[in-house]
């Protein structure tokens, strides 16, 4: 990865020679992807006598068919071909086939054969299979991981303005009139124009060079989930981005049929709502490194799905009973009506939560799998994804034909939302968790953090920490890339409220051993087994939340930590949370609410890793009283 100067923010990543010319590359392919298939499927509506007896609603669903059918039959070798090779050059081979697909295309339009077209659309559907594992596993092979968030929100937002301006360009191009091959023109025009984008993307070099590639596909994308359900958070991260791909096409397959039949629109109102629907999607993922410090916040994720609940239940029931009078209104008159402004609200709302609820996963995913596999696991995303988009469009069109309204459609797939999400957190409590720290810095506190490289990316360590608050184990955990597994006094654990939090944080619980030796010992042995695992574990050794905001001397419990499972000590301090509602000043915690207002600024320091044999208790508690200095 090119040692290139942190950015300021995603923006700078596109004046960046890592991110720039792939970023121009994926754009171009998607407007060209939607710029045919649309420019196709109107033509195929409006002019369909001219090219076959079929209707054309049978038609634009056998070109919406024959599009992804690509990725059911060739995402898992594709993957395969992004893990053995160097992905820059497959990205410009890609873009070389793009080239020979407008001409296919060319020949279609100009020879007036329908079987001809819809080669050149099963090829940019293979088009589009064939550069998908390159176009995510390619990001963390030339960004950093505090760029990560950044580059997927660039590219979700890039990706869906791409869909928006190809599909505006395609129907203009197809209702202009004229000779069709102009289409393929324009889409020659710009096959080029990412070819040559695609000269600038620098080497991506393979993983895994001696892999052999099979052209089976059904044992290899067996063989992809598979991997992809090594790694659990992983896996079902993969089922939440097919979730809101399903959610997402549901939403936008209704469109046309509800801007005419419940808004009472025309032509162009289709359009008003995919722009707003666009718009809101592009700006949710965007927002995403600001609202989660350029980091991989997966506790966006949580925010993301309740959204998407809420504001698709608002739209069911903000949907007009009765068409307006005068049907179909042109775009100034339907927006002088109040329930368009709230529709459209909706609609912009539910796409800035479904880019909160994707950037964060697709960005996890990056992370989180093995280099080695990366594309293929990918490739197997791709495939869910397809196939969660089918369910939906075979489920809404069930429901549809049973008389269901399309309002009442958007209700039903916003409570199997809230159903699915509260299934998936339930399997994985760190996205809840990581909710539960992300809302605590962001709408009481704000947190100052310094020193968090000192907290290693992968192995065992030990983190020691001065006890200030009931809320010390969220905020720590709030700032650590890593989840940590805090030992933590047993009536801190139980306490009301968030006992069920430090549960999910599978938090180990002690007591004395006067009080509880039994306990005390169990305590112990799970931490030990914790860092045998390649965990972080969590004390503060303290042992109580002080009640007068100073230090209290350090127990030698981690001593014995330490001497039994040999792991570095990394110190931290907290500042700032003496005096807060959840800290002991002037009696019991959590008995005066705001006490010091809301967004009240703390702090994390995080020192350099100490040796275990250098881990005494009076060598710590100086090391930790140095960080938090003055401020308690």
């Amino acid at each position: 990865m090119s040692q290139e100067s942190t950015p300021d923010s995603q923006f700078s990543l596109l004046k960046s020679r890592r991110f720039a010319p792939f970023f121009s590359t994926q754009f171009l392919g998607a407007f060209n992807d939607n710029l045919f298939k649309n420019a196709l499927i109107v033509l195929l509506t409006f002019q369909a006598a001219s090219w076959t007896v079929l209707v054309p609603e049978v038609l634009s669903n056998l070109a919406a068919g024959i599009f992804i059918l690509p990725f059911f039959l060739f995402s898992a070798t594709a993957g395969q071909l992004a893990d053995k090779y160097d992905k820059a050059k497959l990205a410009r081979l890609v873009k070389v086939l793009e080239i020979v697909i407008m001409g296919v295309a060319a020949l279609g339009f100009s020879s007036h054969s329908l079987p001809v077209l819809f080669v050149a659309l099963f090829l940019l559907g293979l088009h589009s299979t064939l550069f998908g594992p390159v176009k995510y596993a390619i990001l963390p092979q030339h960004l950093r991981e505090d760029e990560l968030v950044g580059g997927n929100a660039l590219v979700e937002a890039g990706t869906f303005v791409a869909i928006l301006i190809g599909t505006l360009a395609g129907g203009l191009l197809a209702g202009a009139g004229g000779d069709p091959v102009w289409v393929a023109y324009a889409g020659l025009l710009v096959a080029v124009a990412g070819y040559l984008t695609s000269r600038g993307i620098p080497a991506a070099p393979a993983p895994v060079p001696e892999l052999i590639v099979s052209l089976n596909p059904l044992s290899e994308t067996w063989r992809n989930i598979g991997f992809a359900r090594q790694n659990r958070t992983v896996f079902l991260s993969i089922l939440g981005i097919s979730w809101f791909w399903l959610y997402g096409a549901l939403f936008l397959a209704q469109f046309p049929a509800y801007a005419k039949n419940v808004l009472g629109g025309g032509e162009s109102s289709v359009t008003l709502l995919l722009a707003i629907f666009t718009i809101g999607i592009g700006f949710g993922s965007l927002l995403c490194e600001r609202l989660s410090g350029k980091r991989v916040e997966i506790g966006l994720v949580p925010f993301g799905s309740i959204g998407l609940t809420l504001f698709g239940l608002d739209l069911a029931f903000a949907s007009p009973a009765q068409l307006a009078a005068g049907a179909p209104l042109a775009v100034p008159a339907l927006l002088g009506l109040f329930s368009t402004w709230h529709v459209l609200f909706d609609l912009f709302a539910l796409g800035v939560f479904g880019g909160f609820f994707i950037v964060p996963l697709y960005a996890l995913i990056q992370l989180r799998s093995a280099p080695e596999q990366r594309a293929r696991i990918i490739a197997g995303n791709n495939i869910l994804n397809a196939l969660f988009m089918v369910v939906g469009a075979l489920a809404a069109a069930g429901l549809l034909g049973s008389g269901v309204s399309i309002p009442l459609l958007f209700g039903i797939a916003a409570a199997c939302n809230a159903g699915v999400a509260i299934y998936i957190y339930g399997l994985v409590p760190e996205f809840l968790l990581r909710f539960v720290a992300w809302l605590l810095i962001h709408s009481i506190y704000r947190l100052e953090q310094k020193g968090l490289e000192n907290i290693p990316d992968e192995g065992p360590a030990v983190v020691v920490c001065n006890h200030v608050s009931f809320v010390d184990p969220l905020v720590i955990t709030a700032a650590s890339r890593r989840p940590i597994r805090f030992v933590m006094d047993h009536r801190i654990f139980r306490a009301p409220v968030i006992s069920f939090v430090f549960r999910h944080m599978r938090a180990i619980p002690i007591a004395p051993a006067k009080e509880d030796p039994a306990m005390m010992e169990a305590a112990f042995a799970e931490v030990a087994r914790a860092l045998a695992a390649g965990e972080i574990v969590g004390i503060f050794p303290e042992g109580r939340i002080t009640d007068n905001g100073e230090f209290y001397p350090f127990r030698s419990g981690i001593q014995r930590i330490v001497g039994e499972t040999p792991v570095p000590v990394i110190p931290l301090a907290l500042r700032g949370l003496w005096g807060s509602f959840f800290s002991r000043k002037d009696g019991p915690a959590m008995r005066k609410p705001l006490r010091r207002g809301l967004f009240s600024k703390i702090g994390l320091v995080v020192g350099a890793p100490v040796a275990p044999e250098a881990a005494t208790p009076e060598y710590l508690q100086s090391l930790v009283a140095e960080l938090r200095g003055d401020w308690k």
